[in-house]
């Protein structure tokens, strides 16, 4: 996808509460983002010690809000599995 066919973009900066816990969900995400399931958009995920920044291009504002929704449902995801690991 070139720059000429993104009409929408999104950046999230999302702040965990340890750099482990970043580590740990930006490698759970880079299967999703290496491989996307389709060519509608465009994911770019970056760490900044205990931050992540999630960046969105997308053809258009539906597929925006499908990659979008699915990328913070598998962050909450990780988040949700991290804490059922904790409480063992």
């Amino acid at each position: 996808m070139g720059v000429d066919s993104t009409k929408a973009k999104a950046t999230v900066r999302l702040k965990f509460i340890s750099e482990k816990q970043s580590e740990t969900v930006f490698n759970s995400l880079k299967p999703e983002i290496k491989n996307p399931s389709t060519m509608r958009y465009r994911v770019n995920l970056e760490k900044e010690g205990i931050f992540l920044v999630l960046k969105i291009e997308a053809k258009d504002t539906v597929a925006l809000r499908a990659a979008l929704n699915a990328h913070l449902r598998w962050i909450n995801s990780v988040l949700n599995v991290l804490e059922v690991l904790k409480a063992q």
